[in-house]
């Protein structure tokens, strides 16, 4: 079961790589971020509502907000490699970021077995190729690789927070969902700042031209 919901995470993380991708290169990353988490919320928010999920309310939601405040930096970081850089190289690099729960793991006593050890190395090994051909045929700008990195960095630290903050399924809706508000109160914060500062919030056109 549990190799079914990672391969299903896969899928779903690919699909939303791709979608995301399309829409900051019409649209800026930042609302991006904030519309995408917003929605999120909404429907995480029915989750909880229909599941109970209040009653496993506690403490360790702080790991949620510590979460959702990492969340929004992740996916600006990573929405703005894609719209600057080739997809094919960003995509498999932000997976790196299982390196940082892994790593957590490690450092908390956990230890993997020679199964999943070879596991690990298979998938960094499969990164390194499904970004390599980009690589060599098209110079990659820097900035777009200290993105990704960056991205991958964020992602694995909420991965590592996001399993600390809930111990059954309907506490994990619940920390998902204050994940998702914390990082649209945070990542609201900033698009208002940088609209303030004379930053579009949408491409010219609105949304409806962005969908183009």
């Amino acid at each position: 079961m549990t190799a079914f919901f990672a391969l299903t995470t896969s899928l779903l993380w690919g699909l939303a790589d791709f979608g995301g991708g399309l829409l900051t290169r019409r649209t800026p990353a930042l609302t991006v971020v904030v519309v995408s988490q917003g929605l999120a919320a909404v429907v995480l928010g029915v989750i909880v509502v229909a599941t109970g999920g209040w009653s496993d309310a506690g403490p360790r939601l702080w790991f949620a907000v510590a979460a959702g405040l990492v969340g929004p930096v992740a996916l600006f970081s990573f929405y703005k490699a894609l719209a600057v850089g080739p997809m094919g190289v960003v995509s498999p690099l932000a997976t790196l970021s299982v390196a940082v729960p892994v790593g957590v793991g490690l450092f908390l006593g956990e230890r993997p077995g020679l199964l999943q050890v070879a596991g690990i190395a298979v998938a960094v090994t499969g990164v390194v190729l499904a970004g390599g051909p980009q690589l060599r045929g098209a110079p990659v700008q820097r900035r777009t690789i200290l993105l990704t990195l960056v991205s991958a960095a964020g992602f694995g630290t909420v991965f590592a927070l996001i399993t600390e903050a809930s111990t059954t399924v309907t506490g994990l809706f619940l920390a998902l969902f204050v994940q998702r508000l914390t990082s649209v109160a945070t990542g609201g914060a900033a698009l208002w700042r940088s609209v303030r500062q004379g930053a579009p919030a949408l491409p010219e056109g609105g949304f409806a031209l962005a969908a183009l």
